[in-house]
């Protein structure tokens, strides 16, 4: 298992950008595929973006293809969402997790952060 400790949300205005950080405890973190998921209030936890283990494939829900885009830096255990044309649609709490494999699926997810809040006003 992996600590992930999100930051850098915040409020925004329409069309303004922001950088999220996922920060990973622990050597192993290169040995993960990443991602990024989003939940609003009243819906369901949904994917965002996924990288995997050496940065080198990534996959974007169409939601936010061409607007967001993920990186890692395994010297720093660190992955990043950076996320610019941000809508109101896209005020959400944010949450990094960590998989075994390069996916897309949530439930094959096995370690969560606590989530950070975007909030973007119209």
């Amino acid at each position: 298992q992996v600590q992930l400790v999100e930051s850098g949300g915040g409020l925004v205005q329409f069309g303004g950008s922001l950088r999220l950080s996922c920060a990973a405890s622990g050597r192993t973190f290169r040995n993960y595929a990443m991602g990024w998921f989003r939940q609003a209030p009243g819906k369901e936890r949904e994917f965002v973006a996924a990288i995997s283990r050496s940065g080198s494939s990534t996959y974007y829900a169409d939601s936010v293809k061409g607007r967001f885009t993920i990186s890692r830096d395994n010297a720093k255990n660190t992955m990043y969402l950076q996320m610019n044309t941000l809508k109101p649609e896209d005020t959400a709490v944010y949450y990094c997790a960590a998989a075994y494999c390069f996916t897309t699926v949530l439930t094959d997810f096995h370690s969560w952060g606590q989530g950070t809040q975007v909030t973007v006003s119209s």
